[in-house]
């Protein structure tokens, strides 16, 4: 997956796929460690660092697949505008790569 292996790397494109694979694995172990932190207590803390651990590759990831679709990487600000934002970011992110 280049969401881990390139967490730093804010250079370069990211394609769309590598995008929601990394997206899909997220979200499949985020569910599985909110049921298991449901069963067994001690294991919330593991939930809240995956989750903020998650967003140290997520955020260059979501970069590289705005400079693929051909957007400038301040794009991902309009995810902070209240409920339109959320869903302009994702036609972004959803749109084919741009050559180049």
């Amino acid at each position: 997956m280049s969401g881990w292996t390139r967490a730093f790397d804010y250079s370069g494109r990211s394609k769309r796929g590598d995008y929601w694979w990394f997206f899909l694995a997220n979200i499949i172990v985020a569910l599985v460690l909110g049921l298991l932190a449901k069963l067994i207590s001690q294991l919330s803390v593991l939930q809240n660092l995956y989750a903020i651990a998650a967003i140290v590759p997520g955020i260059p990831l979501c970069v590289r697949r705005l400079r693929d679709a051909g957007k400038n990487w301040p794009w991902i600000f309009i995810g902070l505008v209240p409920i339109i934002g959320a869903i302009w970011l994702i036609v972004l992110l959803v749109m084919p790569s741009v050559p180049g």
